[in-house]
């Protein structure tokens, strides 16, 4: 049987894609655990921890996306970079996950906080650098191809990095409940309670925001509508 590199990367994009938004909605659910004061400190806690390891298969998920896209895209003849370019990437990509999972596997430490920090410096120059391909392609640009039948890449690049401000987003707070639960295992503390109420509710609020443009990124992949 003849090994099929795209069918395999596309059945590793929708498996990203499934833990992607999966996981976003688990932690979405457990954060009602987590502010809910009739519950223990211990308890509300331990909702926490269960919310952080669903959330690590959502950054994997999030992480992957990018360079499955791209090597996919280069088999579409949409994406110009191929042969050394794809396993620099790739590269890149393997030393970003290490230190996603670092910061997972850290989080209760200072050291995981800064491990965090460095994740989301990372992001600060993905982010905007996705925008200007994705733009400067839907203007005919370059560097992706944007004949008919190809905008939906640049588009999906677009809408993707748009994801990741709101996932960045959803790091700071999740990265705030850290820090407030350490003030909240020394004692009852109602003002760090208000702002960890508060913290979550907006967070609630962008989420919605956050899966209809997974959804959207999904919908360019799938039906490549222009």
């Amino acid at each position: 049987m003849e090994f099929n590199e795209l069918a395999v990367l596309r059945w590793a994009h929708i498996l990203c894609m499934v833990y992607w938004l999966g996981g976003e909605w688990g932690v979405f659910q457990t954060s009602y655990n987590v502010i809910n004061r009739k519950l223990s400190p211990e308890e509300r806690r331990r909702h926490m921890e269960t919310a952080y390891r669903i959330d690590i298969l959502a950054r994997t998920g999030i992480i992957l996306l990018l360079p499955l896209g791209l090597h996919m895209g280069f088999h579409w003849g949409i994406q110009p970079l191929g042969g050394m370019w794809l396993t620099g990437m790739w590269l890149l990509v393997a030393a970003w996950m290490a230190l996603c999972w670092g910061a997972f596997i850290y989080r209760e430490s200072d050291r995981g906080l800064l491990l965090t920090k460095l994740d989301e410096r990372i992001r600060f120059v993905v982010i905007p650098l996705l925008f200007i391909v994705a733009i400067s392609s839907l203007l005919g640009h370059g560097p992706l191809a944007a004949e008919p039948g190809q905008r939906w890449f640049s588009a999906k690049m677009g809408v993707y990095a748009f994801t990741l401000i709101i996932g960045l987003k959803l790091r700071f707070i999740m990265r705030e409940w850290t820090t407030m639960f350490r003030v909240l295992a020394q004692g009852p503390n109602t003002e760090v309670e208000a702002r960890l109420d508060k913290s979550i509710k907006f967070a609630r609020k962008i989420a919605y925001v956050y899966w209809v443009s997974i959804a959207t990124v999904a919908f360019f992949g799938s039906v490549k509508p222009f």
